[in-house]
């Protein structure tokens, strides 16, 4: 049995206090003092309007924050329930804010959201982010009610986001996961999901909280243990997601290592699971599609074209290594072309990823060199993407996306062959 997070004494005290609770929503934080009022506000009054009956907790997990987090957290409440057209609940919603043990690291601080869920006994749960700027009481509703009332035990969130936005997504985890496990969950990283008390407790019992989940990799984790182990998983339509703005000068090979080895080591570990399955099928969603407004996402192509032709000239060898002498060729090929011509070719792209996978797999080099010299071809296949999607509406762009997919789909037996050779 994998030993219990670590819970301070008053947190034990204050959880004894509360009993039990229908609902937990959990709030990993770290230094968000000036955005988590907004949060909380929005699930009290979520929690308010579409569960007056139902005992909540809201429990803030907290990173050792300095600016204040914690207290903020506590000290956020809706002063005036008339002005939002509600009534006062039933039953009051209950808080817990404390700092999380264990490795620093958002897997961590969920960690110990399911702890507490386990001990009051939940019957669904939800986590959401402690920066966004655009959650709505009516997320809460969509995250909560397909697992209280619809039986589901896992809910992925649904954003419109900009065509140019979450390319990681896009061009390798959506495909990727959607392939292996053959369940078409758009935002398998999304950050902001429902889940049932059933599955906070499966989580709990999985070896992984001394890993790289607990520091980075426990939105995809979630999202593929649900998937490969049986749950019911769907999916809720959230609108739009606007949150702190990420630095732009932020090492974007950091981020893709991060996403991408946690993706591969899942591959490790699920492969009995994914290899016999072929094809995909929607999951259920819910709530209602809208048309959002959405910030424009300037890029730099003929910036990022250098550093796939420079990508070339240094990383030689390693790609011969990895993609073999005939990919290789082909990748030598687009460097070749002008920055109008550029055109990353699907077929390509797709074997470009399955490769690095057989070549995690077979551990050709160390993980972090090997998935870092992935970045320039990363960056070449995204501004193919944006050249070519320009102007392209976002249901346009979205259907080139599917054609990525579906190519991916369509070369799972190269993946499967090269894994067991």
């Amino acid at each position: 049995m994998i030993n219990a997070v670590a819970l301070r004494a008053e947190v034990h005290d204050q959880i004894k206090k509360i009993g039990y609770a229908d609902i937990v929503v959990g709030i990993p934080s770290f230094n968000n003092a000036k955005t988590i009022g907004h949060v909380v506000r929005a699930i009290q009054v979520g929690l308010a309007k579409y569960f007056p009956r139902n005992k909540a907790v809201i429990v803030n997990s907290d990173g050792g924050s300095s600016d204040g987090t914690i207290g903020m957290v506590q000290n956020t409440s809706i002063e005036d329930f008339d002005a939002i057209l509600l009534h006062r609940r039933v039953e009051p919603i209950s808080k817990i804010a404390f700092p999380y043990a264990g490795i620093p690291g958002k897997g961590s601080a969920f960690r110990s959201i399911f702890e507490v869920a386990k001990m009051l006994d939940a019957k669904a749960c939800v986590v959401v982010d402690s920066d966004l700027r655009s959650i709505t009481p009516e997320w809460i509703e969509l995250l909560v009610k397909p697992v209280l009332e619809g039986g589901f035990d896992y809910v992925a969130p649904l954003y419109h986001r900009h065509k140019f936005d979450g390319t990681i997504t896009n061009s390798i985890v959506y495909p990727l996961t959607r392939t292996l496990y053959g369940r078409r969950v758009r935002q398998p990283i999304g950050g902001d999901f429902g889940f049932s008390g059933k599955l906070a407790q499966f989580y709990l019992t999985q070896d992984v909280w001394e890993s790289d989940v607990a520091r980075f990799g426990i939105d995809i984790w979630m999202t593929t243990t649900a998937m490969a182990n049986g749950f019911k998983v769907a999916q809720s339509f959230l609108g739009a997601k606007i949150h702190d703005a990420k630095d732009p000068g932020a090492d974007l090979s950091s981020m893709l290592y991060q996403v991408v080895s946690a993706t591969f080591e899942l591959m490790e570990h699920h492969a009995d699971t994914w290899m016999p399955i072929r094809g995909s099928e929607p999951v259920t969603t819910f709530g209602f599609e809208y048309t959002v407004g959405l910030e424009h996402v300037n890029v730099n192509t003929a910036r990022m074209l250098n550093l796939f032709r420079e990508g070339l000239n240094n990383l030689r060898e390693i790609w011969l290594d990895i993609l073999g002498a005939g990919d290789f060729r082909e990748v030598e090929r687009l460097g070749t072309l002008s920055d109008a011509e550029f055109e990353f070719p699907l077929s390509l792209w797709v074997r470009v990823i399955y490769d690095y996978a057989i070549a995690f797999h077979k551990r050709k080099l160390p993980v972090e060199h090997l998935i870092k010299s992935l970045t320039p071809l990363y960056v070449g296949k995204t501004a193919s993407f944006i050249l070519m999607a320009e102007s392209m509406n976002a249901v346009e762009a979205e259907a080139e996306i599917e054609k990525l997919c579906v190519e991916f789909e369509s070369s799972k037996d190269y993946l499967i062959n090269s894994w067991k050779k």
